[in-house]
């Protein structure tokens, strides 16, 4: 994947800047891997530094408004101090580090409506920062995350939309300023009950919390309001565990199917 623009810094007839990513396809953890090739204008230029960014929309309540920003949440330097020759041309190599953490927007081939996510480009001009443009990256979920969302279609959940809230999860060790909500709308048999249910994950190199939110349907005797649930597993555990079932429970004991006050592993 391919942007190519000249530097606003420079004016006209300065040097170009192309970011070539070898994929545009990772799973948290890995690297982004590429490089940034710069073509030198008319004129000798000199760049103090290049960096790039991961970046995503991220929800964030003031008051009582809510908007939406991009936040950049990982940065790696690519180089400094690069001077520019009239029509020379650079390659500087990078590789990306993709934190554990980073929200998905991909999930068995489908875009997650409502997620943006992009490898941004910025070059420092004698102080003077060119802010530079998204190169769009696919970030797909890694096995454990991948067995969990594969026991939601397995029920029959269906996927609605997805976000990034800021803020962090009581009781999770987020390394992140914010922390994105799959939502989903529950089977048939919970729809009386349960309006909808956010999945969140967090995960390090150890283990992957599992973070459910339900949305419950007040009624005549019953109040509504949001039930939590909170799993926390090695990522060989999630795995092995049956995790249709554990839901299925889980949903029952929310619903009412089932009288239950805690809940967690």
């Amino acid at each position: 994947m391919v942007f190519k623009r000249m530097l606003r810094a420079f004016g006209v007839g300065g040097p170009s800047v192309d970011t070539v990513l070898a994929n545009p396809n990772a799973r948290p953890g890995e690297l982004l891997t590429g490089e940034v090739r710069i073509a030198g204008g008319d004129h000798p230029a000199d760049i103090d530094q290049v960096k790039l960014s991961l970046v995503t929309r991220v929800e964030v309540e003031s008051g009582d408004n809510e908007h939406n920003r991009d936040v950049e949440f990982a940065r790696v330097v690519v180089g400094q101090r690069i001077a520019v020759a009239p029509g020379q041309n650079l390659a500087l190599p990078f590789q990306f580090p993709v934190p554990l953490e980073t929200p998905l927007t991909v999930v068995h081939g489908q875009h997650l409506h409502g997620m943006t996510m992009g490898l941004r480009t910025e070059l420092e001009v004698r102080g003077a920062l060119d802010p530079g443009d998204l190169d769009p990256v696919a970030i797909h979920p890694i096995r454990s995350q991948e067995h969990v969302l594969n026991a939601f279609g397995a029920l029959g959940f269906r996927f609605q939309r997805a976000d990034n809230e800021s803020g962090r999860i009581h009781g999770v060790p987020q390394q992140l300023p914010f922390y994105q909500e799959i939502e989903f709308l529950p089977p048939g048999q919970f729809l009386a009950k349960i309006s909808q249910l956010e999945l969140t994950f967090v995960a390090d190199p150890h283990r992957l919390f599992v973070v459910l939110e339900a949305d419950r349907r007040g009624g005549l005797f019953r109040a509504g309001g949001d039930s939590f649930g909170h799993f926390a597993m090695s990522h060989d555990e999630v795995i092995r565990t049956d995790w249709a079932a554990l839901l299925h429970q889980w949903m029952d004991q929310v619903s009412g199917r089932r009288s239950s006050h805690g809940f967690g592993h």
